[in-house]
């Protein structure tokens, strides 16, 4: 090999300052894809929301949702142009309704997509069940969900005026 041609080979592997930055660039969307798959596959995980809730489907409709009370947290999924799934509080009442609560919801992403679109999913104990999801406004079933939740929880709270609490009623569907 010529003098010439070992400087250009040479200089092809020269750390120039374009180079390094295309190195730095790609290895940050490397790391940047393998922490949102992570985020996707894996959240919601404690107040960060997720995306998609993974599990085996339950087809089967439920109509005892008593067997929540033993779940710390329910994980709901709601649909927007992309799914959102949230860690709640989740109750089920004596006759096996169940319910999620929401504190100054207003705001909140999910609570909104869950009133413009009611279907979504719920998953507990590792399994995901399709639900539909409706904002309750009636103040005696939404003083049963409290109830339930102050037993769930041990408490004998004051339930919040419902402005700065909302409540969901959870029913089975089929998906």
């Amino acid at each position: 090999m010529s003098g010439q041609q070992q400087n250009t080979a040479v200089s092809a592997r020269k750390w120039t300052p374009l180079r390094i930055s295309a190195y730095v660039l790609g290895l940050a969307l490397l790391v940047g894809l393998f922490f949102a798959a992570r985020w996707f596959f894996t959240c919601p995980c404690d107040r960060m929301p997720g995306a998609v809730l993974w599990g085996e489907v339950v087809e089967e409709p439920v109509s005892d949702w008593s067997f929540a009370n033993e779940v710390e947290l329910c994980q709901i999924q709601v649909q927007g142009i992309f799914p959102q799934a949230n860690n709640l509080n989740c109750m089920a009442t004596p006759d096996g309704k169940l319910y999620l609560s929401c504190s100054d919801c207003e705001p909140k992403r999910w609570s909104r997509l869950a009133r413009n679109n009611e279907n979504g999913r719920i998953r507990l104990n590792g399994l995901v069940y399709p639900v539909t999801i409706r904002h309750v406004t009636d103040p005696i079933e939404i003083d049963r969900s409290w109830a339930a939740r102050n037993t769930k929880l041990g408490s004998n709270a004051p339930r919040p005026p419902d402005a700065q609490w909302w409540t969901f009623r959870i029913e089975s569907r089929t998906e």
